[in-house]
């Protein structure tokens, strides 16, 4: 008779434990369904754009000096496309890419909707007469602003030099290139995008 009380305990012990598994996973369930009350009838922002590096976002924001003592803040561009550089007096590839980067501006900066902003490593030179004399040499028209401190190479994770980010009207990353570009590939990075 013992063993019959002791099987029937075990076997209303077990019957217990399933019902209560059963009863929490329904409660858990019905917990992921309910809807937030707050959020009822509010509207969702379309405009949201990621902040990143990747094709589609939103590069972040800055603000630096060229040399003349000029601001130049990056969203302040918004509704023109961007060739964003970032460069150094002494890099050989950055040398032979200025002259591109003038040529291409001179022609098309009105036509495509675009601005230049090639953005010195100021932290990697030797002073800033050196990047002055550069951009006298090479006629450089187009804003440099001055990344002292190197903040705005970290933030755009700029290991190799010349980097460029093409960022369209809505101020959004297209395309990411790093190396040296002439005429005809900036002219086909930009034509191509809104």
């Amino acid at each position: 008779m013992e063993k019959k009380n002791i099987g029937m305990i075990v076997v209303v012990v077990l019957l217990v434990i399933a019902v209560s598994t059963y009863v929490k996973q329904q409660i858990a369930k019905d917990r992921e369904l309910e809807i937030n009350e707050s959020l009822l009838g509010k509207a969702m922002d379309l405009n949201y754009k990621q902040t990143g590096l990747r094709k589609g976002d939103t590069p972040p924001d800055f603000t630096l000096t060229t040399l003349d003592g000029e601001k130049v803040t990056l969203s302040d561009y918004k509704g023109k496309k961007v060739i964003l550089n970032f460069w150094a007096s002494w890099c050989p590839p950055c040398k032979a890419e200025m002259p591109h980067m003038q040529k291409y501006y001179d022609k098309k900066a009105k036509e495509q909707n675009f601005e230049i902003l090639a953005v010195n490593l100021t932290s990697e030179e030797k002073g800033d007469r050196l990047v002055e004399k550069f951009l006298q040499s090479y006629g450089i028209t187009f804003p440099v602003p001055m990344d002292e401190k190197g903040d705005i190479a970290l933030k755009y994770q700029v290991i190799t030099i010349p980097s460029t980010f093409i960022l369209n009207t809505d101020g959004q990353i297209e395309h990411s290139i790093i190396g040296p570009m002439n005429e005809d590939l900036l002219e086909t990075y930009v034509e191509g995008i809104n």
